[in-house]
């Protein structure tokens, strides 16, 4: 029997009838798993009033109770760690390991959120005046919004909710209609910690809810994750409607390797970083940077690295990499097989007849896949693929590098492979991108930092949890007092001066 996903909806599953609902899928085998609400206006508008009327009271609930709670929702997280992330595997399609890293990576932004006492702690200075003081503080916006994509249907909402929820504020989750379930676990944990209704709340379905979420008058900021054209959709609709925005849109992540680097490292990294989650991530490698003379012999090792990957069902502990999360995503990617080789390019590794575990075809597959030779007008370079397709670059120089990597509309992540710290140490300096790792493929910043990239990877000035999260989610207030004494006296109404 096929599971029925609804919203959340004042602490408690919605119990309304749908006019429109969606299909979910298990994209191992290709068949569908469950029945998923999809939200009308009338659905955002009532999640939105509850989360206003529980912003009231939660604005107002001490530090201390804000930190219990977030620190009683951890534990039941990490209980319930294995649940939620065969929940990913069955409607995504990742591996059991990738899906538990997906869990933990979003437990740190958690973990980080715990510490909302010292994070919103603000400045002050005594006599800025005579007998005046002055402080900041910062407060909470009021009901915010999150969307996010397919690929980590956990990690990419804790990126937002638990600092959006830790200052003071009250969230409407819209996940991806493709793996719904995985959020409302996470609304029962919620519950289940202690969060007061009304505090997170989801509501599920497609443009028709993000539509309703932009233009609603009661929803002060949105955080939005997932391709360029529609963050700048988000970002330009929702900044027209007043509210604060943050979207991080789509990438193209270079991964350049100099010619003294150690080929091994840098051929098990680009065979990670492409490949880990079917290339289904925002800060997947997908174009390896060749510097003469090391484009053979790396493609070499990069091939003996991925005939002997692992490709099958999420659920098989065997397997390294599953299937692809909709059948015409596959399609769209495998697409780009053929408009390489014809643009000019070589398949030196065609996924399409990569051995399955089990023989499975009904599902949606496709294995890893490398385009050699690649050259920077090609689609399968211009365009962000999005899944397990690898392409390489040959380039002369370390300046030729830089130039290709800087010249892309997108600035989400990079990674220059080297033993020369100098080399290394230039390139983090001219990179025009958000994320750096030298000798680390996926550079992904830990929750104190904040994650996001530049360019036409972010609409919005303001980064993902980490300090800039903090700011994202509240406003700042300074404060200028004076408490009279008895000697004061006199009426003036010259601007006020420091004497």
């Amino acid at each position: 029997m096929s599971k029925h996903i609804t919203h959340w909806i004042g602490g408690k599953p919605w119990d309304g009838e749908a006019g429109r609902h969606g299909d979910v899928y298990d994209p191992a085998t290709g068949q569908v798993t469950g029945r998923v609400d999809f939200a009308s206006p009338a659905e955002v508008d009532l999640a939105v009033a509850a989360a206003q009327d529980a912003f009231t009271t939660w604005r107002r609930a001490s530090l201390a109770k804000r930190a219990t709670t977030l620190f009683a929702f951890r534990e039941l997280v990490r209980d319930h760690a294995t649940e939620l992330g065969k929940l990913i595997t069955e409607e995504h399609g990742k591996v059991a390991s990738d899906a538990a890293g997906e869990v933990a990576r979003g437990l740190e932004v958690v973990e980080f959120a715990c510490g909302i006492p010292h994070l919103l702690k603000g400045g002050y200075s005594e006599n800025v005046s005579t007998n005046v003081d002055s402080y900041s503080i910062r407060q909470p916006v009021g009901v915010v919004a999150g969307i996010t994509p397919f690929n980590f249907p956990a990690m990419v909402p804790m990126w937002m909710f638990p600092l959006a929820i830790a200052c003071g504020n009250t969230f409407v989750l819209k996940p991806s209609e493709k793996d719904p379930s995985a959020s409302l676990l996470i609304a029962a944990l919620w519950a289940e910690a202690g969060l007061p209704d009304g505090v997170f709340n989801v509501v599920q379905g497609d443009k028709v809810a993000v539509d309703a979420i932009l233009a609603h008058p009661d929803i002060k900021a949105v955080s939005f994750v997932g391709s360029t054209p529609i963050a700048r959709y988000v970002y330009e609709t929702g900044t027209k409607a007043g509210k604060r925005v943050q979207a991080l849109g789509g990438a193209k992540n270079h991964m350049v390797v100099l010619p003294d680097a150690d080929l091994d490292l840098a051929a098990d990294a680009a065979t990670s970083a492409g490949f880990g989650s079917a290339g289904e991530r925002c800060m997947a490698i997908s174009a390896v940077v060749a510097v003469d003379p090391v484009g053979d012999e790396l493609v070499s090792r990069i091939k003996d690295r991925v005939a002997n990957l692992r490709v099958g069902p999420g659920s098989d502990v065997r397997s390294e990499m599953g299937p692809l999360v909709t059948g015409p995503h596959r399609d769209r990617v495998a697409s780009y097989l053929d408009s390489g080789v014809r643009e000019g390019a070589t398949l030196a590794v065609d996924g399409r007849v990569h051995p399955v575990i089990g023989g499975a075809q009904t599902g949606f597959w496709l294995g890893p896949s490398v385009l050699d030779h690649v050259t920077p007008e090609m689609s399968c370079y211009t365009d962000e693929i999005f899944g397990p397709v690898l392409s390489v670059l040959r380039v002369s120089s370390y300046a030729d590098a830089v130039d290709l990597v800087n010249a892309s509309p997108y600035g989400n992540g990079t990674a220059v492979f080297t033993n020369d710290g100098g080399a290394a140490r230039r390139f983090v300096s001219e990179a025009e991108i958000g994320m750096v790792g030298v000798n680390v493929p996926i550079p992904v910043p830990m929750a104190y930092y904040s994650f996001g990239g530049w360019k036409a990877s972010l609409f919005g000035d303001t980064h993902v949890h980490g300090t800039e999260g903090i700011h994202f989610y509240t406003r700042g207030k300074v404060v200028t007092s004076r408490w009279l004494d008895p000697s004061h006296g006199g009426v003036n109404l010259g601007f006020p001066v420091n004497t």
